[in-house]
């Protein structure tokens, strides 16, 4: 076999993180490889580092311009980390999707919506049923997680075997989706697995992981000792939890209506699929007006704290003609992300104002994770006896408590973070570069680079306001008063003269003092005008403003 032929991994997102998910596997000669892209994830903005901004995916600048080397892009689930970027990105890449059938129904409706041709899905059976592109054979190895359909990736190179976990738990009874098949691994296991790309987001949780099926019973015990009006939230793309707690609910004797435009649309992707032909039976919110609050129970969104989902609007008043009282309870089905808590906590705590029962999972009775736990992970080291392993889908603790997990069984391991090239053509990783992993936010209907300056300057303006000049100038001297406008800076009326009109003043008297040579020139009048501006607002409200000056010339 050729020396000259390696074999890389290079992550441009969800390494070193938790979400926005996206990885290049490369075969070939160095500078020439041929690659696939596994999952084209988003991560959610924040207020403080990245205000009004809509969505945060990884930078594709890379593998863009490699687009001749790119031969398929590969999505593992649906989950929104590891899709959410499809439509958005997928004009820049191109290549064929291949997926399994109940992502395929999502991805399409996504690039769809972009106005993409949803013919570039393509859906793939499962194990050992193998896409070939180039010198790589990949395979859809079923796992099981949060979502119908979660898949590993078997990518098959002339240098050897690499499992690609994906998001995954070992659940021997999921409700939906396939249970945990260990005989299946050992299978893709016998030919020798080169490495294994594994999953680390629960290794710090030291007892195995529960199976979804062991809710049912906790969950319904509480719906029947519940009083009043019962509503249950949890992710909208847990088809498996939402069959739990509507089930959970007709056993109690209530009637089911989900709430929320995207638990309704995971559920129709669902049902297109054939996945949930046993849902229990759900009724219309219309409908709902007429039933007794202690025999209605809601299924609505909203688990992460979002501020226009059901749970956030039901907080508020009310939502479609519903609304909760005294006595009804509130069941948060799921965990909260971390940098959520804030959200989630506002409404915890609106509904503890109006006297509604919450009910949370920090009991381990009303959820379960969708990821592997320690001695989880444990186990696949063990079944797939991986030369090498890397860590991944975490944060960089996460990534090298993985590592050091690997190491107790003497798996060499490396940490990965976003934008290393790693070499796993060998007995052992090796980093043998480094590129620049940037991101790309979605910023209303626009695509822009994170250093493009626009959110930079939006979180200034955000932290110290901002200051617009408006000058009027002829024959380089100021034609009567500039004019300021004040954004976001603190009103001083009340206690010295007002901001904006010392600011007037002093720039009309610094351009009086000026000389024609310096009025000539708009660079010059820019940096007078912004320190005039800069120093008012330091000394009478003790902010710097961001500052903008518009100078305007009247010519013959």
């Amino acid at each position: 076999m050729s020396k000259s032929k390696r074999l890389i991994f290079l992550p441009l997102g969800g390494a070193g993180e938790i979400g926005m998910n996206m990885y290049l596997y490369g075969y070939g000669a160095p500078e020439k490889e041929r690659f696939i892209l596994v999952d084209v994830g988003v991560t959610f903005p924040s207020m403080d580092g990245t205000p009004g901004v809509d969505l945060i995916m990884p930078d594709t600048a890379f593998i863009e311009a490699r687009l001749d080397r790119l031969d398929g892009i590969f999505i593992t689930h649906a989950h929104e980390d590891h899709i959410g970027a499809l439509g958005h990105l997928y004009g820049r890449l191109g290549a064929p999707i291949f997926c399994r059938k109940f992502t395929g129904v999502v991805a399409r409706a996504k690039i769809e919506e972009r106005g993409h041709d949803i013919d570039s899905v393509e859906v793939v059976g499962v194990w050992p049923e193998q896409v070939k592109l180039g010198a790589l054979k990949i395979g859809f190895m079923p796992v099981s997680h949060s979502i119908p359909e979660a898949s590993g990736l078997v990518i098959d190179s002339p240098l050897g075997r690499i499992v690609h976990t994906g998001d995954f738990k070992l659940d021997p009874d999921p409700i939906v989706g396939e249970a945990y098949n260990p005989a299946l691994y050992r299978e893709i296991a016998t030919s020798g697995v080169q490495a294994l790309v594994c999953d680390s987001t629960n290794v710090f949780s030291q007892k195995a992981g529960q199976s979804e099926a062991s809710l049912g019973p906790h969950i319904t015990k509480m719906i029947k000792d519940a009083s009043g009006m019962v509503v249950a939230t949890t992710f909208a793309s847990n088809v498996a939890r939402l069959k739990t707690l509507a089930q959970a609910g007709v056993d109690s004797g209530r009637s089911v209506v989900v709430l929320g435009r995207a638990m309704k649309k995971m559920l129709s992707y669902a049902n297109f699929a054939g996945m949930i032909d046993d849902f229990p039976p759900i009724i219309d919110v219309d409908d709902a007006h007429d039933i007794p609050r202690e025999n209605l129970m809601l299924l609505v969104t909203g688990s992460q704290g979002e501020r226009r989902a059901a749970s956030a609007q039901l907080s508020k008043g009310k939502y479609l003609g519903l609304s909760m009282r005294e006595g009804d309870t509130f069941l948060f089905s799921s965990k909260t992300i971390p940098g959520n808590e804030v959200g989630v906590g506002q409404i915890m705590n609106a509904f503890s104002e109006m006297g509604v029962t919450v009910v949370d999972e920090s009991t381990g009775h009303y959820h379960v994770s969708g990821h592997a736990n320690r001695p989880d992970l444990a186990e696949i080291h063990r079944i797939f006896k991986p030369k090498m392993l890397i860590p991944m889908h975490g944060e960089h603790r996460h990534l090298r408590a993985h590592a050091a997990l690997a190491a107790e069984r003497n798996i060499p391991s490396l940490i990965a973070r976003n934008g290393a090239i790693v070499d796993l053509s060998s007995d052992a990783p090796e980093i043998i570069g480094n590129i620049e992993a940037g991101r790309i936010y979605l910023d209303g209907t626009q695509l822009i680079g994170a250093f493009d300056g626009v959110v930079l300057e939006r979180s200034r303006m955000a932290i110290r306001g901002a200051v617009v000049v408006s000058l009027l100038l002829e024959d380089n001297a100021l034609i009567g008063e500039s004019w300021a406008e004040v954004l976001g800076l603190p009103d001083t009326r009340a206690t010295e003269p007002e901001l904006q009109e010392s600011i007037e003043r002093n720039i009309d008297e610094e351009l009086q003092r000026a000389k024609k040579k310096m009025l000539s020139n708009d660079d010059e009048i820019e940096k007078l005008v912004s320190r005039t501006v800069s120093r008012i607002c330091k000394d009478m409200v003790g902010k710097k403003p961001v500052i903008k000056v518009l100078i305007n010339r009247l010519v013959d």
